[in-house]
């Protein structure tokens, strides 16, 4: 694979912010688990670089202040976006990690969040927007596919196909909406109001996506180990005895995963200087 000196440079730049990850977490990938994440950092920037060249403020963090629930608790609502300048307009993204077939499946989660982050930049800080728009980092599946075979024709066809920007209407009439679900949300935890999802709804299929509730949803929540509506999933799915349960607990959605992770930190270990004698 040919790469560009700033693809070289993004290059340093991964294996650079890989080894402090791995340091600071203690945890390594595989030898094929970390060029696929390569890959996805490099057709990401190759399909975005124009959005990229373009961006004139990065990370600009929004604040709305003074906020305060019916019970009177004040809190701040917070986020973070970038700013993209283009032919006299000015475009606001959001970068998120989910599939991009999923977000537009489930749009109106995002309008919610992104209206209130256009409200803050167009009503408090007075500055003009003319879109907004959700970028999805997750390369499809289509495209994961076609970069195992290594075919440049395969490849570019994908590329060429895959959407990564999300255009996304706003409404400033639905801001004190959203305003209102976070409020309502600051009150249940400072209740410890806690209502896990019905194990029915555990089963249920994602919109845009043949993955279930449990699946993309309960397996990245730490809250599971406490949720009697995961426990009872548990249950149904088969688990009777602790040895059973384990499996629902722990950090790896199969034994595949698992093996991989301790795979990949032998070897990490193995590679480590010999301190012993010092």
């Amino acid at each position: 694979m040919n790469l560009s000196d700033i693809e070289l440079e993004l290059k340093d730049m991964f294996e650079d912010n890989y080894t402090m990850l791995r340091l600071e977490g203690g945890h390594a990938l595989t030898a094929d688990t970390k060029e696929a994440a390569w890959k996805q950092v490099l057709y990401y920037y190759r399909k975005l670089r124009k959005v990229a060249e373009s961006v004139s403020e990065t990370e600009v963090k929004l604040t709305l202040p003074e906020q305060f629930t019916k019970l009177k608790r004040r809190f701040t609502i917070e986020g973070v976006v970038d700013i993209v300048t283009e032919q006299e307009e000015v475009w606001m993204y959001d970068i998120k990690t989910h599939d991009a077939d999923y977000i537009r499946s489930n749009k109106k989660f995002y309008e919610n969040q992104l209206n209130v982050y256009a409200y803050i930049w167009e009503e408090l800080r007075k500055e003009k927007l003319d879109q907004t728009a959700i970028i999805s980092t997750a390369l499809p599946r289509s495209l994961r596919t076609a970069l195992e075979t290594d075919n440049p024709v395969y490849i570019n066809k994908e590329t060429e196909k895959w959407e990564p920007v999300i255009p996304i209407d706003y409404d400033h009439s639905k801001v004190q909406e959203t305003i209102n679900d976070f409020a309502r949300v600051v009150d249940n935890i400072e209740n410890h109001t806690f209502e896990p999802k019905p194990v029915e709804g555990l089963y249920s299929k994602l919109e845009g996506s043949n993955t279930t509730f449990a699946t993309r949803n309960c397996s990245n929540c730490d809250g599971r180990f406490s949720c009697s509506s995961y426990r009872e999933y548990a249950i149904q799915s088969g688990a009777k005895t602790s040895a059973d349960f384990k499996k629902y607990y722990e950090e790896y959605r199969d034994e595949a995963d698992q093996e991989a992770f301790i795979n990949a930190n032998l070897s990490a270990r193995d590679q480590l200087p010999d301190t012993s004698g010092q």
